[in-house]
C-alpha cells in the first residue's frame, strides 16, 4: 500500500521518464527539476515515492530505473540548518522517514520476481545499511532479512544476500559469528553454483572486515571453499572461475597462512588450471595470479613447498611464449610505429610480471636453479618465442636475484651477447632489453668489468634493418651509459657518436627521438669529454629545433631540446660560447608558439630552462620573465577532482589515462593525478631556480611562497605535491635571506608566515613518510634564519605537536604488538608492516633532527617547553625497540651538547639511560651515550663531576668487547674513547689514580673513523705530550703510531692534523725512539701521504 499519495507518483513518474530521455533538452530539464523540486526541498518524499516507484510499477525498467536513482540519490550530500558539516541525504531526514523508507526496501528485496532487478534493490540496500554502520548506527531488521533470504529456496534470493553482505560486511555482528559461519557453510555448499560464488565473495569480503584474531575462527571454512573451484575448470565455466579465484587472491592476501595444510594441492591446482589453453586467458592468468599472490605474502610458504618454484618458473616461461601469434617473422611488429601499445592483459606480459614478482619475493637461491634449468635450453631452441622468452626472463630477474647472479655475470652475458646476432628480430630485442635491464639492475659492475663486452657487442645493433631494434639498442644504451663513469665511456665515444648520428638521419621519428635521448644521456654521463663532439651536434640540433613544424614532430623538437641543454650542462658555458644564448632564444620561441595543452614540449622546456639556469648561473637571471609565468601557472594549478555518482562516469574515468578513482564511503572520486604530477614537476623546477639564484630569485619568493609553496604544505590530494612544496620552503628562504639578511624586517614578515603554516603540518596524520618531510622542511627552515629565530610560541606550539605525532606513534606500536600476538609460528609479517615499521624510524630521526636543531639554535631557552615531553623520552629509553632507545638517548644528548650546566636540573632522567645505553648490546646505541658522556665532560659543569667519574669503568668496558674494532661497533668504541679524554681533560676533579687511568686510555687509541671524536682524542694526547706525561714517553713508540695511523686516515684534517704532527716530533724528540723504524712498518702508501707532515 502506497504511503504518498496518487499526485506525486504520477509527478515522480513524469520525472523519471524525463531522466531516461534521449533527447538532451528533457533530459536536462528533469535534473534541473530532481535537484530543484525534489531533493532540496522535499527528499524525504523523493526517496519513499522512488522505493513505491520500485515496488509497484508493473514495468521492469522503471523498477530498475527508481532503484538506480534511489542509491544515487541516497549517497548525494546536503547541509541542514545547524550543522556545518554536509550529510548524506537519507541521514538527513528524521528517524521516522527513515524507518519507513528501511522497512519499504526490505519488503521489495523480499518480494521483487526478477533477480536483476532485485540486484539493484539489494545495491540501494547495502548502500543505506553501509550509511547506518558508517555513523554507528543500527538497522537490525536487515540482518535477519539476509539471513532468511541466504536460506530461501530461490537461488537467486540466496544469492543476492550475500551480494549485500559482500558490499556491506560491517553490518554483520560481532555476536553473531554461530550465524554466520552456518550461513556460509550452506552457502559454499549450495546447489547453485552462481550462490556458490557470491558465498565465497561476501566470504572474501567480511574477512577482509573483522580482526586478525576473529579471523582464525573462520579457518575452516578453506576447505569447503576451495572444493568448489575443481568443478569449474572441469566444466570450462571460466567466468565463474575467475570470479573464484580472484575471491581466493583477497583471503590470500590477508591470511595466507589459513591455505599451508591445503597448499601443495592449490598449487598442482593452480598449475593445471594455468596449462588448461580451454579455458579463458583471463582464467588462466587469475591462477598465476592467485599464486604470485602467496609469493608475495608468505614466501617462505612458497619455499617449502616441494615444486611451487618449479612449477611456477615452467608455468611463466610457458606463458612467456605465447606472443607474436599470426605474425612468425615478426612483419607487422615491426612494422608498427605505436611503441606503447597496451598489452598487460597478454599471456606473455602476465608470465614475465610474474617472474619478476618471483624473482624479488623468493630471492636467487630459490628461483635461479629452476630458471637456469630451462634457459640455455630455450635459447638454443629452433623457435624464436623459446629464445624470445628466456631473454626476457633474464631481465625479469635480475633485480630480484642480483646478489646471487652478479658474480655468475660472466655465464649470463654468454648466454645473452649472442642473441644480439640472432636471425629474429624480436630476439636481438629481446637482448638488447635483457643487457639494459642488466645494466640497470647491476650498475656499476656491468659498466666498469664489461663494458668491453657489452659495448662492442650492442653499438653494432644500432646498425640493423628493423627500426624497432635500432630503437631499442639506442635505449638499452640509455641504461648502460646512465651509470657509466666519464673514464669508461671515453674510449667508445667515437664508434658510438658516429651510429647515432647516423640514426638522427633515418626516415623513422621514434628512431630519431631515442638517438637524441641516448646522445643527451651520453653527454649526461660523459661531462667535458664531450665537448669534442659539440661543434658536430650542436648544430644539427638547432636544425631539428628550427626545423618541421608540424604536430607529429614536436615530440623530436622536444627530445631536441632535451639532448642539447643536457649537452650544454656537459660541456659548459665557455665552451657554449654564444650557442648558449640562441638556445635560450629558440626555446622562447618555441615557447610562445605553444598553443595546445597536450603539446609535449612544454613539459620538455621547462625543465630545459631548468637546465640553462645551471649552466649560466646569474647570466640567466635576464630570461626569468619568460620563464616564471608557465611555471607558475602550473604549480599554482588547482586540484581536479570529481564526485562520480554513476557506473558510467566511473567506467569513462577509469579508461581514461592520468586519473585515479578513490573510493570513499560509498562513493567515488576521481582525482585527476596527471595534473597533479606537473605540478609537483613544476615546484621541483621552482627549487632549482632558487638554488642557483639565490638572492637572484628572491623578487619571486614571496609570491611563490604565497601561491605555491606554502599552501602545498596542505595540499593533500596529492603527497608528491606535498613533499616538492615542503623541500621548497628552505630554499626559498634562504634566497631571501641573502637578498635582505636574515635579521631584516622583510624577512621577519615572511618568516613568521612561513612557520605558522610550517607548525599547522607538523600534526599527527595517515601519511607518515609525508610528516617525516614536514619535520624536515621544518629543521632545515630553521636553519637557515638560525640564532633565536622561534619565538616561545613557536616553540610551544611544536611541542604540542610533536606531543600528539608522538601519541600516535605509540598508538600505531600498541595496535602492531597486539596485531603480533595473533600471528601464527610461521606467519611472516607482511610487506606493509614491514614499510610501516621503516616509515615510523624514519620520522622519529626526522623528530630527531628537528628537537636538535632547536636546541642548537636556542639552547638553554627552548628547556622549558620541551620538558613537557619528558614522559614521552622516560617511557622510550626503556623500551625494548632498540631504535626508540636511540632516539631518546639523542634527544638527551642534545641537552647536554647545548643547555651545558643548565641540563643539570634533569639528572635524574638522564643519568640511568646514559649508564644503561652504554651497556647497550647494540653499537648505535652505545655510540650515543658515549657521546653524551663526551659532552657532559665538555660542557655540564662540576655537579656532573661524580658521575663522570662513575662512567669510566663502562668506557673502558666499551672500548674492550672483543668485536670493538669491527665496523658495527667501531664508533661506540672510538667515542668512548674520545669521552674519556674529554673526563681527563676538562672534568676530572672526581677521578681517582688519574695517572692509572691515563695509561689504560692510550690503550683505546687509535681514532680512525670518526672525524668528530678524533680531535678531542688527539687533543688531549696533545696535552700529555706536551706535558711530558710519564705514561706517554713510556710507550712513545705506540703513541707515535696511532698518530700516524690518524694522519693516514684523515680523521684529522687541517689545524688539528698539523697540531697532533707537531707534538709527534716533540715525542719523538723527548722519547729518542726510532720514527724511521716505526714509520716502516706502515705501508709504503701510509710512509708518503705521512712523512708529508713531519718533513
Amino acid at each position: 500500500m502506497s504511503m504518498l499519495p496518487p499526485e506525486v507518483h504520477l509527478a515522480l513518474s513524469q520525472l523519471l521518464q524525463g531522466l531516461s530521455s534521449s533527447d538532451n533538452v528533457i533530459r536536462t530539464q528533469a535534473e534541473e527539476g530532481l535537484s530543484s523540486d525534489w531533493v532540496t526541498t522535499r527528499p524525504e518524499i523523493l526517496l519513499m515515492g522512488l522505493v513505491e516507484q520500485f515496488q509497484e510499477s508493473t514495468d521492469q525498467g522503471t523498477r530498475t530505473f527508481a532503484a538506480v536513482l534511489f542509491r544515487r540519490m541516497a549517497i548525494k550530500t546536503r547541509k541542514i540548518p545547524g550543522n556545518e558539516t554536509p550529510q548524506e541525504l537519507f541521514l538527513t531526514l528524521q528517524s521516522g522517514q527513515r524507518n519507513a523508507i528501511r522497512g519499504k526496501l526490505l519488503q521489495c528485496l523480499a518480494s521483487e520476481p526478477l533477480p536483476h532487478v532485485r540486484n539493484k534493490i539489494g545495491d540501494a540496500v547495502a548502500e543505506i545499511a553501509r550509511q547506518y554502520y558508517d555513523e554507528g548506527e543500527q538497522w537490525p531488521e536487515l540482518l535477519g532479512a539476509l539471513f532468511q533470504a541466504s536460506q530461501s529456496e530461490d537461488a537467486s534470493q540466496r544469492e543476492n544476500a550475500f551480494r549485500i553482505f559482500a558490499t556491506t560486511p560491517g553490518i554483520i555482528e560481532k555476536n553473531q559469528e554461530d550465524a554466520v559461519q552456518t550461513a556460509f557453510g550452506k552457502g559454499f555448499l549450495d546447489n547453485s553454483i552462481d550462490v556458490k560464488i557470491a558465498a565465497i565473495e561476501a566470504f572474501a569480503s567480511f574477512f577482509r572486515s573483522i580482526t586478525k584474531k576473529s579471523q582464525k575462527k573462520y579457518y575452516g571454512a578453506v576447505t569447503n571453499i576451495l572444493n568448489i573451484l575443481p568443478p569449474l575448470q572441469s566444466s570450462g565455466d571460466s567466468e565463474n572461475l575467475t570470479k573464484g579465484l580472484v575471491a581466493l587472491i583477497e583471503l590470500a592476501e590477508i591470511a595466507p597462512i589459513m591455505f599451508r595444510p591445503f597448499f601443495h594441492g592449490l598449487v598442482q591446482f593452480s598449475v593445471s588450471v594455468m596449462q588448461d589453453k580451454d579455458l579463458t586467458d583471463t582464467a588462466r592468468q587469475n591462477a598465476l595470479e592467485l599464486m604470485a599472490t602467496f609469493a608475495d605474502y608468505s614466501p617462505v610458504m612458497c619455499k617449502k613447498d616441494e615444486s611451487y618454484a618449479s612449477d611456477m618458473v615452467t608455468q611463466c616461461l610457458n606463458l612467456m611464449t605465447d606472443i607474436g601469434e599470426d605474425d612468425e617473422d615478426a612483419a607487422i611488429w615491426n612494422a608498427s610505429e605505436d611503441l606503447d601499445v597496451e598489452e598487460s592483459d597478454l599471456n606473455h606480459v602476465a608470465g614475465e610480471q610474474c617472474m619478476d614478482r618471483l624473482a624479488n619475493k623468493l630471492g636467487g637461491p630459490t628461483l635461479l636453479p629452476p630458471t637456469f634449468n630451462w634457459l640455455p635450453r630455450m635459447l638454443q631452441s629452433t623457435s624464436w618465442k623459446d629464445r624470445h622468452a628466456a631473454l626476457m626472463a633474464i631481465s625479469a630477474i635480475s633485480e630480484g636475484c642480483r646478489d646471487s647472479m652478479e658474480g655468475e655475470l660472466d655465464q649470463v652475458l654468454s648466454l645473452v651477447v649472442p642473441a644480439l646476432r640472432d636471425a629474429h628480430p624480436r630476439v636481438r630485442w629481446a637482448g638488447c632489453n635483457a643487457l639494459g635491464q642488466m645494466s640497470t639492475d647491476f650498475s656499476g659492475t656491468m659498466q666498469s668489468k664489461y663494458h668491453q663486452i657489452v659495448l662492442t657487442n650492442i653499438i653494432p645493433v644500432l646498425e640493423s634493418t628493423e627500426p624497432r631494434v635500432q630503437a631499442h639498442a639506442a635505449a638499452a644504451l640509455v641504461n648502460f651509459c646512465e651509470e657509466a663513469e666519464k673514464a669508461v665511456l671515453e674510449p667508445y665515444l667515437d664508434d658510438l657518436l658516429g651510429r647515432l648520428l647516423l640514426l638522427l638521419r633515418n626516415d623513422k621519428r621514434f628512431v630519431m627521438e631515442q638517438a637524441l635521448s641516448t646522445i643527451a644521456t651520453i653527454a649526461d654521463s660523459a661531462e667535458t669529454a664531450f665537448g669534442k663532439y659539440y661543434d658536430t651536434l650542436m648544430p644539427l640540433l638547432f636544425i631539428v629545433l628550427r626545423g618541421e613544424q608540424g604536430k607529429e614532430f614536436r615530440l623530436l623538437r622536444a627530445k631536441a631540446m632535451e639532448c642539447a641543454t643536457l649537452i650544454a650542462v656537459a660541456v659548459g658555458k665557455e665552451k657554449m660560447g654564444q650557442d648558449a644564448f640562441t638556445l635560450l632564444q629558440i626555446l622562447g620561441q618555441i615557447q610562445q608558439n605553444i598553443q595546445d595543452a597536450d603539446d609535449p614540449q612544454a613539459q620538455y622546456l621547462l625543465h630545459c630552462w631548468g637546465r640553462m639556469c645551471r649552466v649560466l648561473g646569474s647570466d640567466f637571471v635576464p630570461y626569468l620573465p619568460s620563464v616564471m609565468p608557465p611555471l607558475m601557472e602550473l604549480a599554482s594549478v588547482k586540484a581536479d577532482i570529481q564526485l562520480l555518482e554513476d557506473e558510467e562516469q566511473i567506467s569513462n574515468l577509469q579508461d581514461e589515462e592520468g586519473w585515479e578513482l578513490v573510493p570513499i564511503k560509498g562513493k567515488v572520486i576521481g582525482i585527476k593525478t596527471s595534473i597533479l604530477e606537473e605540478k609537483h614537476m613544476a615546484i621541483e623546477l621552482i627549487v632549482v631556480y632558487a638554488q642557483h639564484l639565490e638572492a637572484a630569485f628572491e623578487p619571486y619568493v614571496a609570491d611563490i611562497m604565497d601561491k605555491v609553496s606554502l599552501p602545498g604544505l596542505a595540499f593533500f590530494f596529492h603527497d608528491p605535491v606535498r613533499v616538492a612544496s615542503a623541500r621548497s620552503v628552505p630554499v626559498l628562504l634562504n634566497s631571501y635571506k641573502k637578498a635582505h639578511g636574515e635579521r631584516s624586517p622583510t624577512m621577519a614578515k615572511l618568516w613568521d608566515l612561513t612557520m605558522e603554516k610550517v607548525l599547522e603540518v607538523l600534526t599527527p596524520e595517515l601519511a607518515i613518510d609525508t610528516l617525516g618531510e614536514m619535520y624536515q622542511c621544518f629543521y632545515e627552515s630553521v636553519e637557515v634564519l638560525g640564532k633565536d629565530c622561534l619565538t616561545p610560541s613557536h616553540m610551544a606550539t611544536f611541542i604540542q605537536n610533536a606531543k600528539e605525532v608522538l601519541e600516535d606513534y605509540q598508538a600505531r606500536v600498541r595496535k602492531r604488538n597486539e596485531e603480533r600476538q595473533d600471528v601464527e609460528d610461521g606467519e611472516e609479517e607482511s610487506e606493509d608492516l614491514l614499510f610501516a615499521i621503516e616509515d615510523d624510524q624514519n620520522l622519529l630521526s626526522d623528530m630527531n633532527k628537528a628537537f636538535h636543531t632547536i636546541f642548537k639554535n636556542h639552547g638553554a631557552s627552548f628547556l622549558a617547553s620541551w620538558a613537557r615531553l619528558i614522559p614521552f623520552y622516560d617511557a622510550l629509553v626503556t623500551n625494548p625497540d632498540a631504535t626508540q632507545r636511540q632516539w631518546a638517548i639523542c634527544i638527551y644528548d642534545d641537552v647536554l651538547e647545548f643547555c651545558g650546566e643548565q641540563s643539570w636540573s634533569y639528572q635524574t632522567h638522564i643519568k640511568q639511560p646514559l649508564m644503561d645505553g652504554m651497556r647497550d648490546e647494540i653499537p648505535a646505541n652505545r655510540q650515543a651515550a658515549c657521546y653524551g658522556i663526551g659532552q657532559l665532560a665538555d660542557k655540564g659543569g662540576p655537579n656532573w663531576a661524580d658521575f663522570l667519574a662513575e662512567s669510566l669503568p663502562l668506557l673502558f668496558a666499551v672500548c674492550s668487547i672483543p668485536t670493538s674494532r669491527e665496523d658495527d661497533h667501531v664508533y661506540a668504541t672510538e667515542n668512548a674513547c674520545a669521552a674519556i679524554a674529554k673526563i681527563l681533560h676538562r672534568n676530572a676533579s672526581k677521578v681517582q689514580n688519574q695517572q692509572e687511568i691515563v695509561t689504560h686510555w692510550l690503550n683505546t687509541l687509535p681514532v680512525i673513523n670518526d672525524e668528530e671524536a678524533a680531535p678531542h682524542a688527539y687533543g688531549f694526547l696533545v696535552t700529555l705530550i706536551d706535558s711530558q706525561n710519564p705514561a706517554v714517553l713510556a710507550s712513545a713508540s705506540k703513541c707515535f703510531q696511532q698518530i700516524v695511523a690518524a694522519l693516514d686516515a684523515e680523521t684529522l684534517q687541517g689545524n688539528n692534523a698539523i697540531l697532533i704532527a707537531q707534538s709527534g716530533k716533540r715525542l719523538v724528540q723527548n722519547s729518542g725512539i726510532d720514527a724511521a723504524a716505526v714509520l716502516a712498518t706502515f705501508p709504503i702508501e701510509t710512509q708518503q701521504t705521512v712523512q708529508t707532515y713531519f718533513a
